[in-house]
């Protein structure tokens, strides 16, 4: 019997052939490309880690498949925001160097970037909510960055950003609708096709969109017949809606403890990548996000973030039927301890 990886070392030719005509077709002439994908992994070999794969017979057997967890939890910053955010200032000019960069975050993309200017001797200065996990906000100014702190709910953290750009020429790079910023997360798919071969089905958390459009464009190259789901809490389906209706829907800000993942509106950018890409966008609860944290601190001996849970909770609670399917799934980190505990 031909094995996964043999199909996959196979078919390789085939797939590529695909991938070539699906992402330079004049119907999909998107921002992002594949070679982008891979520009940005050459850049991040020996920066950022080749986070490890892990498996769970208890996930498994609860879900009716055969589960791939690709844990981005073991990323530098605990997320795979790094991946983006290196591979962004990494393409900045000497100028841009010199006058450094800006960023609004909740906190993950916050510390990536922060670590990722100290790596690359440039300057950063963030934006974040003044209700972010402390956790993250102390993480990001201990990384060097100036942080300056505003109400979600009453401020607009694109107009304090816009702000800054102008009186200080500072070079915005936001947390998702950026083409360099895509291509980094992208790589997140790619090591793990690479890894374990063809997909039936990949599972990514959505906030604005940026990490599911790099993944979707991996995943349309290297294993085409992958169906691509992204997924949201409830309280925050914003994607979901703009899928639905075909024009980007925008929301309240959502009060939902995935912290990542409380956008308003998916970016101009990665919105046209997820019509064509992605086969669906599913939302799951606070309570089950809840539920996955315990199954992975339990189970699998992880912290994962509740935005980091999304996608494991729509496979552990079946919100589509994946049985007996090769299911990748996108996970991620950077819990506050105190927040943890309370999950009980």
């Amino acid at each position: 019997m031909i094995t996964v990886r043999e199909l996959y070392t196979c078919k390789r030719e085939y797939k590529l052939t695909i991938g070539n005509l699906y992402m330079h077709s004049s119907k999909h002439n998107f921002s992002v490309t594949y070679t982008d994908i891979t520009t940005a992994a050459t850049r991040l070999v020996g920066i950022a880690h080749r986070t490890p794969v892990l498996t769970s017979s208890q996930a498994n057997k609860k879900a009716g498949a055969h589960i791939f967890f690709k844990c981005e939890n073991f990323q530098r910053v605990g997320a795979f925001k790094f991946r983006g955010a290196y591979n962004a200032l990494s393409c900045f000019d000497e100028n841009q160097k010199r006058r450094g960069a800006i960023a609004f975050s909740a906190g993950n993309h916050a510390q990536a970037m922060t670590l990722a200017g100290q790596l690359l001797g440039i300057s950063v200065t963030i934006v974040m909510p003044e209700d972010a996990p402390s956790q993250k906000i102390a993480a990001t100014k201990g990384y060097g960055a100036e942080v300056i702190l505003y109400n979600r709910y009453t401020e607009s953290r694109e107009a304090i950003a816009a702000e800054l750009v102008n009186e200080r020429g500072l070079t915005l790079i936001p947390p998702f609708d950026h083409r360099d910023v895509i291509a980094g997360q992208g790589t997140t798919v790619t090591e793990l096709i690479e890894e374990i071969g063809l997909l039936d089905y990949l599972f990514v958390p959505i906030g604005g969109g940026g990490l599911i459009a790099g993944a979707a464009i991996a995943a349309a190259y290297l294993s085409p017949e992958c169906k691509v789901i992204g997924v949201e809490p409830e309280l925050g389906n914003d994607a979901q809606q703009s899928l639905r209706s075909g024009k980007i829907v925008t929301i309240p800000v959502p009060k939902t403890i995935a912290d990542g993942a409380q956008t308003q509106r998916i970016g101009e950018l990665t919105f046209p990548i997820i019509q064509a890409c992605v086969r669906d966008i599913v939302t799951v609860s606070d309570d089950q996000l809840r539920e996955q944290i315990r199954f992975f601190a339990e189970r699998m001996k992880i912290i994962a973030e509740p935005t980091g849970c999304l996608a494991a909770a729509a496979v552990m609670n079946k919100v589509i039927d994946v049985t007996n399917k090769r299911v990748g799934v996108v996970s991620g980190g950077n819990m506050d301890l105190s927040q943890l505990l309370s999950y009980k």
